[in-house]
């Protein structure tokens, strides 16, 4: 598990004002800053990948270079994750995309909710590298629906799973359920709350990215 603020950057900078109930609400800055957040972690999974020697042509010669051998697919569960997502592609230019629409559905009980999903569009996931983003990891629950239904569409020789700010909760039942996964995390919080939501946290990203929803 590679958590990006325990070592000081200017990652902690963007957190912070992800963080500021002042700065969030210029939704511009808010969705930039997640922007920032999904370069840093892109570049920091960048580093795992396979790369094969290469030559490149400049006016003056011949460079040897280094490229990425692995095809890499993005995964991004709406909404929330959009402006995370562009981050990541920004990095992983060439990258293909799946997507996803998966909410917290109602409550069955006090200690549970349904996790909905009603929509997924995917490339072929076989021998690839998936990264799988979404800016919370609160419970996890959410996560590990999408990866399941993303394995309909073959299995990756690799998958990473990207948040800005994780639960220590959320983080432990990945591990459990989903332990070929590596965890790449802006920030671990303290806890959740009654109502899962990830504290100090930062509140609702999706509405705060674009606006409150009915």
């Amino acid at each position: 598990m590679f958590i990006l603020s325990q070592k000081n950057s200017v990652a902690d900078h963007f957190l912070a004002e992800l963080r500021d109930v002042v700065i969030q609400k210029d939704r511009l800055r808010f969705r930039r800053n997640l922007e920032r957040l999904g370069e840093l972690l892109a570049y920091e999974i960048s580093k795992t990948l396979l790369y094969g020697p290469s030559q490149v042509q400049t006016p003056l010669g011949a460079a040897p270079a280094h490229k990425l051998r692995q095809p890499v697919v993005l995964g991004t569960i709406l909404r929330a994750s959009l402006p995370f997502h562009q981050g990541f592609l920004n990095m992983f230019d060439g990258a293909e995309n799946a997507f996803i629409g998966a909410y917290r559905g109602h409550h069955l009980n006090s200690d549970e909710f349904s996790v909905e999903m009603d929509y997924i569009t995917s490339p072929s996931l076989q021998d690839k590298t998936l990264i799988l983003m979404d800016p919370m990891l609160a419970t996890g629950r959410s996560l590990e629906k999408v990866y399941h239904a993303l394995l309909r569409f073959g299995i990756p020789a690799q998958t990473h799973i990207a948040s800005v700010i994780a639960s220590p909760e959320g983080v432990e039942y990945l591990r459990q359920r989903m332990p070929e996964c590596r965890l790449w995390l802006g920030a671990v919080d303290n806890h959740l709350n009654e109502h899962y939501y990830i504290v100090p946290g930062l509140g609702d990203a999706g509405d705060l990215a674009f606006g409150p929803k009915e």
